[in-house]
């Protein structure tokens, strides 16, 4: 693609309100991708009662079959669910407060439009809704979900599209194209589904990784991606973070099919866990990936992570704002949020747990205050907020994180 078909995205007014020097360049202009916060949305949490065809507790336990508890559990985070309206008994003993530890299941409508309403109160624009491998068990329920995700986004005036997740996908070639066919593509008719240069947006994730259960060779990538090109999507690829050597956690000899690719996002969880880290990865890779897009005519969304809460990564907030505030600098055309309800690895920005009080006692969850630093349960929407007005240049470009851990 040539210089010439790239759509100037800054103008005069933003660049001085930014402070940005530079002038950047996109390959396609604002749309519900471009120019805009999308949240990872994996909407895979269930619990027996709910009425969901899996029927057990998806993804909260190890042993699904069993409530979570302290020798049971698949989960570093514990969520805050107090706006839910149906929440369910675990195993684990009661919170500090002395309330029932209970968790919430994402089959539940009410739970998935609250989630909905805080994205639209915190500035997240678009949802990518994770869709795995759906011809197994779990399919009936994944499906239902979209619907759900479908009928929240249209109620909250949010965006999303459908980002397959490849790993573990046998016969991924064949049957990613079934589902869209006969069953995703439906989906792009509704006014909420996510368009980008007048197509429907659909992500892949997982090409290229250099791990045993994404190993498809670069010629099945490639015409998994071209296929949904031929069917007029505009496909992002959820790539490794270090997509353009191709070393790394990339396989080599891939460097054709990211490009195939209308967007690129490389992944960056479990990548960084400090500002070190975080610079590091603006001097020696999100500049050299943004350079890279611009010359081949594609648009970059790279990744933004709160940090491993379990960990002790997140800063109380520091560890994601120097990433808001590099990626804005590197000149960025998305962001993409890791995740918004990723409790299952501690990255997730959706209402969390903000203090000892709200944790099951004796399970050594770790709360928002972990710290030492008071953290309200949406810290990181609000942070979340200010980041992408930042980015949009609704907010002065800032190394200074402006949220204030409790409001």
């Amino acid at each position: 693609m040539k210089l010439t078909r790239r759509t100037l995205l800054a103008t005069t007014a933003a660049a001085a309100l930014t402070g940005r020097s530079q002038l950047t360049f996109a390959a396609s202009p604002p749309g519900d991708v471009v120019g805009k916060i999308t949240v990872g949305y994996q909407g895979w949490f269930a619990c027996p009662g709910d009425g969901a065809p899996i029927n057990g507790w998806w993804h909260w336990s190890s042993n699904w079959g069993q409530p979570p508890s302290p020798t049971n559990t698949a989960i570093v985070s514990w969520p805050d669910v107090r706006d839910f309206s149906s929440t369910y008994q675990t195993a684990y003993a009661n919170l500090g407060n002395g309330q029932p530890a209970k968790l919430f299941s994402s089959y539940d409508q009410q739970t998935v439009n609250t989630h909905f309403q805080w994205m639209q109160q915190n500035g997240c624009d678009t949802a990518a809704l994770q869709r795995f491998n759906p011809t197994g068990g779990e399919g009936p329920t994944r499906d239902a979900m979209a619907a759900k995700v479908r009928q929240a986004a249209e109620q909250y005036g949010r965006k999303f599209y459908v980002m397959y997740d490849a790993t573990g996908w046998t016969n991924m070639q064949s049957e990613m194209k079934a589902d869209w066919t006969a069953k995703m593509s439906a989906y792009t008719s509704s006014p909420a589904y996510a368009r980008q240069n007048g197509k429907p947006v659909v992500c892949i994730w997982g090409f290229g990784f250099d791990e045993a259960n994404k190993d498809f060779p670069a010629s099945v990538c490639l015409d998994v991606v071209n296929w949904f090109k031929g069917q007029g999507c505009y496909v992002i690829g959820g790539v490794p973070t270090h997509w353009l050597p191709g070393n790394e956690d990339s396989r080599p000899g891939y460097l054709d099919v990211y490009h195939a690719f209308n967007m690129i996002s490389p992944w960056m969880v479990g990548r960084i866990s400090d500002l070190a880290g975080a610079d590091h990865y603006y001097n020696n890779v999100n500049q050299q990936d943004q350079a890279d897009c611009i010359a081949n005519g594609i648009d970059y969304q790279p990744c933004v992570i709160p940090g491993d809460l379990q960990s002790g990564h997140r800063l109380h907030g520091d560890l994601m704002w120097r990433q808001f505030y590099n990626l804005t600098r590197v000149g960025a055309q998305g962001m993409y949020i890791s995740m918004f309800d990723e409790f299952n690895e501690g990255n997730q920005i959706a209402k969390t747990a903000e203090s000892a009080a709200w944790v099951p006692a004796g399970s050594n969850i770790r709360a928002l205050d972990e710290d030492g630093t008071a953290c309200s349960s949406d810290y990181y929407l609000r942070l979340t907020n200010d980041g992408g007005r930042m980015f949009k240049g609704q907010a002065p470009l800032t190394s200074v994180r402006p949220t204030a851990p409790r409001i």
